[in-house]
Order: C-alpha cells, then structure tokens, then sequence
C-alpha cells in the first residue's frame, strides 16, 4: 500500500480534527442533581450530660519588652537546661514557670527578689 502525501495527511487531520469539533458531536450539558436536603434530628435529653465538657482555653494575650542580653541569656541556658533534664520548653513556658515561682514567694522575698533586678529604660533600643 502507497504512503499517504503530505497534503492528503494533513487533510485527513483537518477532517478529523473538524469531526471532533463541531458542535453537533458535542453532547448536551448535563445538568447536576439537587443537593440533598440536610434533616437535623434532635438530640436525647440526656446526651448532652453524658458527653464530658471541655475546658475552655484562656483567652492569650501578645506583649513586648525590654531586657538586657545577659538575662536574655539566662532564658536560653535555662532552656537548654529543660531540654536536657528531658522537658524541652519554649521561651514563654520558661518566663511562665518563672512567674510562678515569684507568685509562691513572700513579700518579703518577692521584694527582694525585685531589688536584685537593676532597672531599665522602656521602649525598643537605640539602633546601634
């Protein structure tokens, strides 16, 4: 059997390809079912009690501030320290726990707790 030409190839391509195309070998659009129709039912009177409440997440507050670099490196050490005793904790677990341990002080120790910390301006630091 003789190779098609050129010219009658692309022809028959053509054909097809106007074949596939038109319109009247398309079929009509399919339109899609309705959603079906949620029914919400009731609940027992009693289910509610049986499932156990869970405790509401209090509510977190963002803040900022300022601290010197040395105690800014306490909290890292301290950090570390936690990760190697097996309870890794994040900067603010360690601030937390230290917020704890001033609240189960006395006044007395509180205050001197206090006068060991050496003030500092407020506000973010002078670009260096």
């Amino acid at each position: 059997m003789p190779s098609p030409t050129k010219a009658s190839r692309t022809t028959v391509a053509k054909a097809a390809v106007a074949s596939v195309s038109t319109p009247a070998n398309h079929a009509p659009p399919v339109k899609a079912a309705p959603a079906p129709k949620v029914v919400k039912t009731t609940r027992p009177p009693g289910a509610e009690a049986a499932r156990p409440d869970k405790p509401k997440k209090p509510k977190l507050v963002r803040d900022s501030f300022t601290i010197p670099k040395p105690e800014y490196a306490v909290i890292e050490a301290l950090k570390l320290r936690a990760a190697k005793l097996g309870q890794p904790a994040k900067k603010s677990e360690v601030l937390r726990a230290g917020l704890k341990a001033l609240a189960g002080l006395s006044d007395e120790a509180l205050l001197a707790s206090l006068a060991a910390v050496p003030r500092v301006k407020t506000g973010r630091p002078a670009k260096a």
